[in-house]
């Protein structure tokens, strides 16, 4: 593809993701007199960090929205590594999560979102050890890339390149890659491939965005000499909206909520402080495109669309938005003879919206059904309204991926609406709908994306969009929408869900991981679910030859798109213990279809479809168990309760209104969930019922909490303390330092084996400090650092015993790592008598 081509091609799937799967955007006068004052600034400016959540969403709003700059936010992962306080997913389906939250956030606060294809792999103590896992060169020509696309004047980074080991290594990463970046962007012989699709940029300046952070409190960042840093007050009040700065910039970063980032917006005189990393030095401290042309005088032609451009501004009726349009349209018009295509197309996609705007027009493709499969046809409702007294006429529409344009000549008479209906035929390799990340397998460190075109893209890329060419004043305008599904709920009212592209028939094995305890075969259940009507075929299970699987094919039929049909099979393991991936295979019509299904539907983001191989593990795990029935208390969020299922106990999860003495007493063991003492408030209020249980002879269970906003401080019935301490590791070597503790031997026989093959992260916030009470039983450490022992602690409490563990079973237990389910066997059965 021409490098002029692609980026317009970029800039559309860029521009009409953001709004998708939203109701549309209906701006009123305030908004669009603040969206041609931005059309009036030629500047641009790159924030860049490592996570979602690290961007500092008071400077990106200040940026675009006082400022006026283009500005953008690369994250270079997507966040896949945190933990979820909204639900239980992790890893790929967390990161698909945070992408979307940072969407919806750059809508608050007029950024725009970018990625690089690094896998957030868990936290990292140095950036060496980061970048040993990430692929630096990958991750730095990512980088380079975004910067000689989004081509911005200014960078700032969140963190400090210079202070390696005080922070979380993929912070110090993002800046010491940032830092090299900014000098080789614009070198022709750095990722000299890249320059088929993009040029060469050179920013003006890179700075360091500081924060008490860095100087180990506020207290400590007031009496700090600050007089070599740059600092500006972004505490503004927006009358015309009605919120200060800050407020908006809460609203944005409220929108982590799988992280916990709710903010509370605050008022008055707030600053912030930049230091000058590399660039010109900047004297005048208010600007920061001091020495950069941002006006249309920067690019050639642009005078005389800086000379309309700022009538309109100066001129605007607010009362009448649509007075603008004559002058719109020239100014769009002189855009479009712009030699300098950066600008011309980021500039093009700016003032069409203006123009929509002014004129009221409305534009849109609802689709009957929300999804479609490859070689469907569809119904389409389209809806053309022009609420202005400007003559606009619809000359056609072009349905995409089909490339069909139909014909239409029609007036949109002022507030008359039109609405047509039509079939859009999707062709048999219509790609699914799917993050584009997720495609190829990847390595622990890298998405693997070959499309060099791709890299970057913050969302899904969904072809399925209807393009309306309208003329204004003689001049024809081309709309771009995607296709969308709406309906009206009768509490929630009109309801936008994007559309999708799905296969014909996916299955999901209702077990992620089946465990076999003996020779015993187990029932495995899979539902299919059909992606059109009228779905006939055969579905069979795959696993090595020492898996017995029987029936070898169950048939199946359902009739209508989207109905599910359950079968069930019979599944006997091997004599020895062993794993093995188990795969789902449907097939209809001589095709096989291999794909799993997986919605995550949040109301805070767009509903997202994920689809990946269905699988699931088999293990033959030498395990014994003791003691039967559990009380689960869910805290953040994880999916333990249905591991424990697999082992064999009676899971009950229980709410702490539930908690009383009585309840306690038919069960074998109290687990209580990770980062409850966190989240969970009203548990503070059950602490003495659930320690008299322990004292009875109870066992208490209780997984990680952070060492911030515990709901109490008497988590344990002894004095217990948790740190940051974390084994990031999760191949670090275990030492026990008790080997002939109950918990190591019985029912299961501990030894170093069931710490192999453990996944991100050993373990988290270790308790730092405890009481004699206390055994301390393994202890581990990453590379050059000292022992922690706090990996898993135990007290005896009357009769029974209360164990602490920042083991990081959370994660284990659900991808069936075998050790994991021996130890956790281990601790449920510690006042269990060992012969029955």
């Amino acid at each position: 593809m021409h490098k002029l081509t692609y980026q317009a091609v970029l800039f559309l799937f860029f521009i009409s993701q953001i709004a998708l799967a939203q109701q549309p955007a209906k701006p009123n006068s305030t908004e669009l007199y603040n969206q041609i004052k931005k059309l009036n600034f030629l500047g641009s400016v790159l924030y860049l960090a490592a996570h979602p959540d690290d961007e500092n969403t008071r400077l990106i709003s200040y940026m675009s929205n006082e400022q006026k700059a283009r500005t953008g936010y690369l994250s270079l992962t997507r966040g896949d590594g945190g933990q979820n306080l909204i639900g239980t997913e992790l890893r790929e389906q967390l990161g698909v999560i945070r992408t979307q939250e940072l969407i919806e956030a750059r809508k608050i606060d007029g950024g725009e979102q970018f990625f690089t294809r690094a896998n957030d792999f868990g936290f990292s103590k140095v950036p060496d050890e980061t970048l040993a896992i990430w692929n630096k060169e990958q991750v730095l020509s990512d980088i380079i890339w975004t910067i000689r696309k989004f081509q911005p004047d200014v960078i700032i980074n969140r963190f400090d390149h210079r202070s390696p080991g005080t922070t979380h290594g993929h912070h110090t990463s993002s800046a010491m890659l940032s830092v090299e970046a900014f000098d080789l962007a614009n070198n022709k012989n750095t990722f000299p491939d890249q320059l088929k699709l993009v040029d060469v940029w050179q920013p003006k300046r890179l700075l360091f965005n500081v924060s008490w952070w860095f100087y180990g409190g506020k207290d400590k960042f007031d009496k700090a000499d600050k007089s070599k840093l740059i600092h500006f007050k972004t505490g503004v009040y927006y009358p015309e909206l009605g919120k200060s700065n800050q407020e908006i910039a809460a609203l944005s970063r409220s929108r982590h909520q799988s992280q916990g980032f709710g903010s509370t917006g605050s008022r008055g005189d707030d600053i912030e402080y930049l230091d000058q990393i590399k660039g010109d030095k900047v004297k005048d401290e208010t600007n920061l495109f001091e020495g950069i042309d941002t006006s249309w005088n920067r690019v050639k032609g642009g005078n005389a669309i800086g000379e309309i451009v700022t009538e309109i501004e100066k001129n605007f009726d607010f009362k009448n938005p649509s007075a603008s349009i004559p002058s719109l349209v020239k100014a769009y018009t002189l855009i479009q003879n712009l030699e300098d295509k950066h600008w011309k197309e980021i500039k093009t996609e700016e003032i069409k919206k203006i123009i929509a705007g002014c004129a009221g027009l409305y534009l849109e493709a609802v689709s009957e059904t929300q999804s479609a499969t490859p070689g469907s046809t569809e119904k389409l409702n389209l809806e053309a309204i022009n609420r202005c007294i400007t003559p606009i006429k619809l000359i056609d529409y072009t349905l995409l991926p089909q490339q069909k344009t139909v014909s239409q000549n029609l007036d949109l008479k002022n507030n008359e609406g039109l609405n047509i209906e039509t079939l859009i035929e999707f062709p048999e390799n219509t790609a699914y709908t799917e993050p584009y990340w997720l495609k190829e397998q990847g390595t622990l460190g890298m998405y693997r994306v070959d499309n060099q075109e791709l890299i970057g893209i913050p969302d899904i890329i969904r072809t399925a969009k209807v393009v309306f060419k309208v003329q204004i004043n003689d001049v024809t305008i081309p709309f771009e929408r995607p296709i969308v599904y709406k309906y009206n709920d009768e509490v929630k009212g009109e309801v936008y869900k994007p559309f999708d592209i799905v296969p014909d028939v996916t299955s999901t094995i209702l077990d992620k991981v089946k465990i076999f305890n003996d020779n015993t075969a187990k029932t495995i259940g899979v539902q299919i679910k059909a992606g059109k009507d009228n779905v006939v075929g055969q579905l069979h299970l795959e696993a090595p030859a020492d898996w017995k699987i029987t029936p070898q094919q169950i048939p199946f039929s359902i009739n209508k798109k989207d109905g599910t049909q359950t079968v069930y099979f019979e599944v006997t393991p091997p004599v020895i213990a062993t794993e093995a991936t188990l795969k789902s295979i449907a097939t209809l019509d001589n095709k096989s279809f291999n794909k799993e299904q997986i919605i995550i539907n949040y109301s805070h983001i767009a509903e997202q479809q994920i689809l990946k191989p269905s699988e699931a593990r088999l293990i033959k795990l030498d395990i014994k168990i003791r003691g039967n029935k559990i009380a689960y208390i869910m805290g953040a969020g994880d999916n333990i309760p249905e591991s424990l299922g697999q082992m064999g106990y009676l899971v009950e999860q229980i709410k702490p209104e539930e908690i009383n003495s009585e309840k306690l007493t038919n069960f074998d063991a109290v687990i209580v969930g990770i980062r409850a003492y966190n989240t969970v408030e009203s548990l503070a209020f059950k602490q003495n019922i659930l320690f008299d249980y322990v004292k009875k002879g109870g066992t208490m269970i209780v997984q990680y909490n952070t060492n911030g906003r515990l709901i109490t401080k008497n988590i344990a019935p002894y004095p217990l303390k948790i740190s940051n301490y974390r084994v990031t590791d999760e191949n670090a070597e275990v030492r026990f330092l008790v080997p002939n503790h109950k918990v190591l031997n019985f029912p299961n026989k501990i030894t170093s084996n069931d710490f192999k093959g453990w996944v991100q992260e050993q373990g988290l916030y270790y308790p730092d400090e405890w009481s004699k009470e206390f055994e301390a039983i393994l202890s581990s450490n990453d590379d050059n650092e000292s022992p922690k022992n706090g990996a898993l602690l135990i007290a005896a409490y009357g009769k029974g015993h209360y164990i602490y563990t920042g083991l990081s079973f959370f994660r284990e237990l659900p991808v069936g790592i075998a050790g994991a389910y021996r130890l956790m066997a281990n601790l449920i059965a510690i006042d269990q008598p060992e012969k029955i």
